[in-house]
């Protein structure tokens, strides 16, 4: 079990920096999805300040490879992944995600990074997912601005975010080899299976 008592700590600390961290809709999402499936290994894009990584570890035997080109980020991940004693179970990486080479293979890959590169990350690292895997996005709805006329954003790099977002949107429910189900779950999931 986790202490929730240091996690509360970690948690409070994202908030009070301004660093967004998987809401507790989502991570309960994930941690229910890891059980029935049985998941053992996951793959995380972006781990913020490892967070995520540690609710994803809730079962015992579960291990996370998480990947943060942030230097600062990366640095409070590894703080707080030895402050939860979990360093034998998330393996944290310094990289730039598009730049990365894994040849391991994980039952769940979890996109939580850069919303405008979605696309890549799923076309980088979809040959690492397991035959029967699952790779999950968050955020989807972006805080419901996905769902908002693009013309009444007001912000242009907002505006071109979103656009990506609309164009990874269309890659999912087009892609050959996947069957992605949309989920209103926390700030929205895309969950896709390989056909």
């Amino acid at each position: 079990m986790l202490d929730r008592n240091q996690l509360a700590k970690i948690k409070e600390t994202a908030f009070e920096n301004n660093i967004p961290i998987m809401v507790d809709a989502t991570a309960e999402y994930l941690q229910e999805m890891i059980r029935k499936n049985k998941v053992h290994h996951v793959l995380e894009i972006g781990s913020a300040v490892g967070y995520s990584a540690i609710m994803m570890c809730e079962e015992e035997d579960v291990t996370v490879t998480t990947i943060e080109k942030d230097e600062g980020r990366y640095l409070e991940a590894v703080r707080n992944v030895e402050k939860m004693h979990l360093q034998e179970r998330i393996h944290l990486l310094h990289e730039d995600a598009l730049e990365v080479e894994l040849n391991e293979l994980y039952d769940l890959i979890f996109i939580d990074a850069a919303k405008a590169q979605n696309k890549k990350f799923f076309e980088r690292f979809s040959k690492n997912l397991k035959p029967n895997g699952v790779i999950v996005t968050d955020n989807m709805k972006f805080h419901g601005l996905v769902d908002q006329k693009l013309n009444e954003i007001e912000s242009k790099n907002l505006r071109q975010m979103i656009r990506k977002i609309h164009d990874y949107i269309s890659f999912l429910q087009n892609h050959p080899d996947y069957v992605t189900e949309f989920l209103d779950i926390g700030d929205g999931l895309a969950v896709s299976h390989r056909k």
